[in-house]
Parts: structure tokens; C-alpha cells; sequence
């Protein structure tokens, strides 16, 4: 039996719904039956989410390719008001 891995590139499914999950999901299982492991490619955020809410997050390998969020730049401007009257 050969082992290998064979990657899927995912990068042209840009409005994923249930039935591309079913479909990745039955080469998973073709692939898996030939003795191969799947790795999914450029999985965008969209698709990575419906994986995971699907429950298949455990069977299907992502790859993690996530770009890092730009930090907000912190102005230091602080709002001025006043404030109610001290506790006694």
C-alpha cells in the first residue's frame, strides 16, 4: 500500500458551503483508502470555519496559512469628562 500525501489546492472555492464540504470530504475518504493522507492547501478563513463547524476539523488537515493582524496604531488621545459626584 503506498503512503503519501496528496494536497488539495482550495484556493478557487471562494463561497464554500455544505456541498464543497462533501466533497472534500469524499476525496478524503478516496484518498485515505488508497493509503494516502490529504492535505488541504490555501484554505481561506471562510472554508477553515465551515470545516471546523461541520465537525470534520479533526479529520481534514488544514494547512495554516493565516497572515498575522495588523496592529492598530495607538493615537494616545485620551477622552476628558466628568465624573459624577464621589462616593461619601
Amino acid at each position: 500500500m503506498a503512503t503519501g500525501t496528496v494536497n488539495l489546492n482550495c484556493a478557487r472555492i471562494k463561497r464554500p458551503d455544505l456541498g464543497a464540504i462533501d466533497d472534500i470530504a469524499r476525496i478524503h475518504l478516496g484518498v485515505r483508502r488508497s493509503g494516502c493522507n490529504l492535505q488541504l492547501r490555501s484554505a481561506g478563513d471562510e472554508l477553515t470555519a465551515l470545516i471546523e463547524f461541520a465537525g470534520l476539523g479533526d479529520v481534514l488537515c488544514v494547512e495554516v496559512q493565516r497572515q498575522p493582524k495588523k496592529r492598530e496604531k495607538v493615537l494616545g488621545v485620551e477622552e476628558e469628562r466628568e465624573f459624577a459626584d464621589p462616593p461619601a
